[in-house]
Formats: structure tokens, C-alpha cells, sequence
């Protein structure tokens, strides 16, 4: 049994040895065929990179043998085969696209008093019943005027305020109808070369002043509550330019017609004012926006088209609100005979007018000479009761009260907030100036704007300061006092670049568009500032040269894709008086674009970095436009050599 095992493991252990050199000859025989295939390939791989080469290619001398006799192209030759790694399957690239040349020439002399949206052809093509025709008629896309509007031969840089309260360049107002035909009524006299305005008006030769102590004998005009008003056809705007002494800031408006140059007299007087008529559409202000309202023979008709005037002035009255009225028909018994009216006439135009007063639910407070002055109520609640007497004019249901943009006038009453008693005032009680200012606005406390907090409103108050310090800083001429005097905020949100300047001697046209995403003009007003809603994409209803600063927060933003941003530019160059400024903030890349089309247009400007540094997008860009005139006619070079 020893013996047959011992045989066993002998011949297991001979195959083992066998299968070992079977296995050992067979990872030789495999070595030696990749070594075999990797000369091949490495032969191959050589020859082909020295026939694709421009020149030799050093070699080892493992591989001379084997290239031993293959010609080698010169270095010079002309056969010299280059290497190409174009892509060859790909479409051909579009042809480049020219960059657009921006060019914008001066207009014709004849336009430097050009305002695009009350021009005087134009109106003749709409109705004159109810002065339809001299409401805002814009130009057609394709009627839009691509030139820049120049000032008159000889313009000047205006007065600063306060000397331009009495005084302007005739130069630049070159205007003397109203010189002759207001002549003893103390609107605006010529001496040499400037304007002077001595405070009068129709309803007050004494002046202005007079005339405003006259009222405040008979309503509180100083202790604050009296603090937003508007002047209906305000002439050159001596009411409106007086009050500013008493801390009171007017709105003061009149269409373009007669009178020629009536608004434009009070803004280069640097007197807040802006083109408008009370016609068929309402004014551009929220309801509850002014606490005085005033006409001084403005020639309205109030009692007329079943009240629909007063209407309006009650909608933008703020509850408890006075209507001043002086001239026709107050005290008709002593004035007929020199306004050629009879004393029927007069009589009846005024008994109209007290009765829609009354059916406003307006109480009269005193009447005492040339003065009639009512007051709006305080809420609703016994004027909802007396429907049952005054049906007409009824409440309105559907309307927004606050839409204001071509948005038609209607015979109904614009509702007032409801409120829980009748001592208490609709919509919310608003402080004295000047704490307003800063106080919570009831439009914000009332949480009636989506939104907006009370928290929201102190964060963007103190932003605006830190922002218009920061702007103090680089645009030295801010920071100078009296160097502007009008500014306008082309997207104001809640007044917060206003309010940073009120302790300057400046007014701010506040201006929210009417693409904005929340209507915030009413906020505005009830902080104890102005404003006028406005689409950038039209022009404003102003003079050529009418402020000496604008101010754009993201309004390219706002516009991108709404209008071209060289017809927003436009229209700020023509608004903006020569050597004024431009502060304009938007992201870099529109910033950009803005820059490359004011660059033609006479101005000069520089891109600066946001306040907080420059990693933020939001650039801020600061401008000036420099000095230019139309040039002189032959009549002015006449007058120049007579001078001489």
C-alpha cells in the first residue's frame, strides 16, 4: 500500500512539472508577440509622423537602419506639407454686424419752446368742446422727433433762488404778451434784459403776498396742517411762488394757450408748475392729495357739465381739504360792470356752484369780499345718508380713485375710506408739517399697499440719505447750495431722494411711472411732497429747459423693453437746462448703453461705482449737459451790432 501511494504522488508531481513548462512557454511565446506588435506600431507611428513633419526628425539609432535610405524632404522646400487642425464641418460664421452710429443733431430754432405732447398744430386736429384739444396729444412712433431741442440764441443760467422769484432773462422767456395785455395787473413787467415779476395777479394788484395774508385771515395757514396745494390756471404762478415762504408747496398748472408761456414764466421763476387743463380726462394726482385747492379767475366753469369739475377737485382733495375761489362770480355785485357780464348771469353761475358744492357734501365757511372758501368733509358717513336729497352725484363703484392716466372725468363722487365714527378722519389723520415728512404715511399704516411696511418706508428713508450723500460727494454741484433749485425724480417710489433733500434749498417733481408695479404717489403726497404720474415712453408735460437736475433710479430697467432708450434720453435733454445735470442709476450693462448715445449728444459723463463699492451690477452715472445754443438769426446779429 506504501509503494502504490509513493507511485501516486510521483506521477502527480510529473504532470505538475509538465503543465508549469507547457504554461511558462506559453506566456513566453505571448511576450514575445506584443513586444513583436509594439515595434510594428512604433515603426509605423514614426514613419508616418516624418512623412507629415516639415523637417527631419531626430531618430534614435534603433530606427536608423530602418529609415537608412528614405529620402528626407529639405527644409526649404517648397513641397512643405503644414499641419492643418481646422474644423472642416461646421457652417460658415454670419458676417459681422455693424455697430450703430448714434447721431442726433440740433432741430430747427423754431422748436426751442418745443413740448411734443401740447403742440399747438396738433391740438387742431381734436374737439374743442370742453377744451379737449388742449389736453396731452402725443405724437405717433412715427412722428417723434429724433434731433435735440435747442435753447435760444443767448439763453442764460437762470437766477438762484430766491432773487429768481422776481427775476428772469428775458432771454430765455423771450415772450411779451403778457407784459402788455396783464399790464396793470402787476403779472410781469420787461426792464432791459430781464423779466420782472412783482407778485400781482388778476384778483390780487396788491400782490401775492397780500393776497395770501388775506386768507390766512380766514384759515390757518402756519400751523402745518395746510401743507400740499394746487393753483387751477395759475397764471405765472405768483400764489404757489409766495407760499413757499410759509412752508407750503404748490402744484400751480395751466394749459398752453393764450397766455403764451404762462407755466414756463413760473418754472424758470423756479416755481413748481406743469402744463395741464381740466377738460374731459382726470388730473394726474391720487385721491386725497392736496389740502388746498385754488382759483383765482382761472375761468373755469365749475357749476357746468352737471358739476364735473368740482367733482375732480373733490377727488383730489384730502378730507377736510379746502376750494379757495376769488374772480368771477365771487361778489359779482361789485365787480359785473368791469367783467361785462350781467348780474343774472353771475348770480346763476354762482347759486350753481353752491349747490354742487353742497351735493359734495362741502361746507362753506366764510365769504368775505373777493373770497369764497369751502371745506371738504372729514368721511363719508352723513354724505352717504343725504343720497336720499342729493341724487345726483351718485357714488362711484368701479374705479380705482388713485388711476390717473388719461383715465376719463365721471359725474360720481369718488367714496372716501370708511371709517368707524363720524370724528374720525377717512383714510387716516395726517401730522402737521414738518413732522409728516418722516411720519409713517397712512397709506403704508393702513397696510393698503402690497408690500410696503412701515418698517420698509424708515429702511428706504435712511437709504436715500446715505445715497445722496454719497452723490454730495462726487457731484460737487449738488453739494453746493443754490446751484439747483428745480429736480425732478424720474421714478420716486416713496419720496425718498425728496426727503433727503428737503433741508435744501430745492423743490422735487416727484414722478412714478405708470408701469410701476406698486402705485405709490399717493405716499408721496402724504409725506407733504408733489408729484405727477408719468410713462417715460411719452413726453412730460413741460417746457424745453425745465430742471436744473434729473434724476433716473432704474428707469432703463423699467423700460427695456417698452420704448427705445434714445427717446427717454431725448426727452430728458430737452427738459434739462444747459449745464444742468443727470444722475442716472441701472445696472452696468444698460449703463453702458447709455453712456455710448449721450456721448453724441452733447453731454459729458463718467460711470462711478455703487455706494457700496464696486462688486454691485448697479453703476451710477453721473452727467452733465454742456452749453449750447441755436445760432443766431440775422435779427439777433442786427440787434447785437446795435448794442455794440
Amino acid at each position: 500500500r506504501s509503494v502504490s501511494s509513493l507511485r501516486l504522488s510521483m506521477a502527480t508531481g510529473s504532470s505538475q512539472t509538465r503543465l508549469s513548462n507547457v504554461l511558462l512557454k506559453t506566456k513566453q511565446g505571448t511576450l514575445y508577440y506584443i513586444t513583436f506588435i509594439a515595434i510594428l506600431c512604433t515603426t509605423f507611428y514614426l514613419i508616418g509622423l516624418w512623412q507629415h513633419s516639415a523637417g527631419p526628425i531626430p531618430t534614435t539609432s534603433s530606427s536608423v537602419s530602418i529609415l537608412a535610405g528614405v529620402p528626407c524632404p529639405s527644409l526649404h522646400s517648397s513641397a512643405t506639407t503644414q499641419l492643418d487642425f481646422a474644423f472642416h464641418h461646421l457652417p460658415p460664421d454670419p458676417p459681422p454686424v455693424a455697430a450703430r452710429v448714434h447721431y442726433f443733431p440740433p432741430c430747427d430754432p423754431s422748436l426751442s419752446e418745443y413740448t411734443p405732447c401740447e403742440d399747438v398744430q396738433r391740438s387742431l386736429r381734436f374737439d374743442r368742446d370742453m377744451l379737449i384739444y388742449r389736453e396731452r396729444h402725443c405724437p405717433e412712433k412715427n412722428e417723434t422727433l429724433k434731433c435735440r431741442v435747442p435753447a435760444a440764441f443767448g439763453y442764460k443760467v437762470p437766477f438762484r433762488w430766491p432773487e429768481s422769484r422776481e427775476n428772469a432773462w428775458f432771454a430765455n422767456v423771450p415772450h411779451k404778451e403778457l407784459t402788455v395785455e396783464k399790464k396793470n395787473q402787476n403779472w410781469v413787467r420787461v426792464e432791459g434784459e430781464r423779466l420782472r415779476f412783482p407778485g400781482g395777479g388778476t384778483m390780487f394788484p396788491r400782490g401775492a403776498d397780500a393776497y395770501i395774508d388775506d386768507i390766512g385771515k380766514l384759515i390757518n395757514l402756519r400751523d402745518g396742517s395746510i401743507r400740499t396745494a394746487i393753483d387751477t390756471g395759475c397764471g405765472v404762478a405768483s400764489w404757489g411762488a409766495y407760499l413757499l415762504s410759509r412752508n407750503i408747496l404748490t402744484v400751480s398748472f395751466a394749459p398752453r394757450d393764450t397766455h403764451e408761456a404762462q407755466v414756463q414764466f413760473a418754472l424758470e421763476r423756479g416755481v413748481p408748475a406743469l402744463i395741464g387743463v381740466l377738460a374731459s380726462i382726470r388730473l394726474p394726482y391720487p385721491s386725497r392729495a392736496f389740502d388746498m385747492a385754488h382759483c383765482s379767475r382761472c375761468l373755469i366753469p365749475w357749476g357746468q357739465y352737471d358739476g364735473l369739475y368740482l367733482i375732480e377737485v373733490d377727488r383730489i382733495l384730502h378730507p377736510g381739504g379746502y376750494w379757495i375761489l376769488s374772480g368771477p362770480p365771487i361778489n359779482w355785485e361789485k365787480h359785473h360792470k368791469g367783467w361785462n357780464r350781467t348780474t343774472e348771469d353771475l348770480e346763476s353761475e354762482q347759486s350753481m356752484i353752491e349747490t354742487v358744492a353742497r351735493s359734495l357734501c362741502w361746507k362753506k365757511i366764510v365769504q368775505r369780499d373777493d373770497l369764497a372758501i369751502w371745506q371738504k368733509p372729514t368721511n363719508h358717513i352723513h354724505c352717504k345718508a343725504n343720497r336720499k336729497v342729493f341724487k345726483k352725484p351718485r357714488f362711484c363703484q368701479a374705479q380705482d380713485p388713485d388711476t390717473a392716466w388719461y383715465t376719463k372725468l365721471e359725474t360720481c363722487l369718488t367714496p372716501l375710506p370708511q371709517v368707524s365714527n363720524i370724528k374720525e378722519v377717512s383714510g387716516g389723520l395726517l401730522a402737521k408739517w414738518p413732522e409728516r415728512l418722516n411720519a409713517i404715511p397712512p397709506r403704508i399704516s393702513s397696510g393698503s399697499l402690497s408690500g410696503i411696511t412701515a418698517e420698509t418706508f424708515m429702511e428706504n428713508t435712511e437709504l436715500w440719505k446715505k445715497r445722496v450723500a454719497y452723490y454730495k460727494k462726487v457731484d460737487y454741484q449738488l453739494a453746493e447750495t443754490g446751484r439747483y433749485r428745480n429736480l425732478l425724480d424720474m421714478n420716486a417710489y416713496l419720496g425718498g431722494f425728496a426727503a433727503a433733500l428737503i433741508e435744501d434749498p430745492v423743490w422735487v417733481m416727484n414722478t412714478v411711472p405708470v408701469e410701476a408695479e406698486i402705485n405709490t404717489l399717493g405716499v408721496i403726497f402724504e409725506r407733504g411732497l408733489i408729484g405727477t404720474y408719468q410713462n417715460w415712453c411719452e413726453a412730460m408735460s413741460t417746457y424745453p429747459r425745465t430742471y436744473d437736475l434729473i434724476h433716473a433710479d432704474s428707469v432703463f430697467s423699467l423700460y427695456n423693453d417698452r420704448c427705445e432708450m434714445e427717446d427717454i434720453l431725448l426727452e430728458i435733454d430737452r427738459i434739462l437746462r444747459l449745464e444742468g445735470s443727470v444722475i442716472i442709476r441701472d445696472d452696468v450693462d444698460l449703463l453702458v448703453k447709455v453712456k455710448s448715445i449721450i456721448d453724441v449728444m452733447q453731454w459729458e459723463g463718467r460711470i462711478a461705482d455703487h455706494e457700496k463699492g464696486p462688486h454691485e451690477r448697479e453703476k451710477i452715472l453721473f452727467a452733465v449737459k454742456k452749453y449750447w445754443t441755436a445760432p443766431a438769426s440775422d435779427k439777433d446779429q442786427e440787434q447785437n451790432e446795435t448794442d455794440s
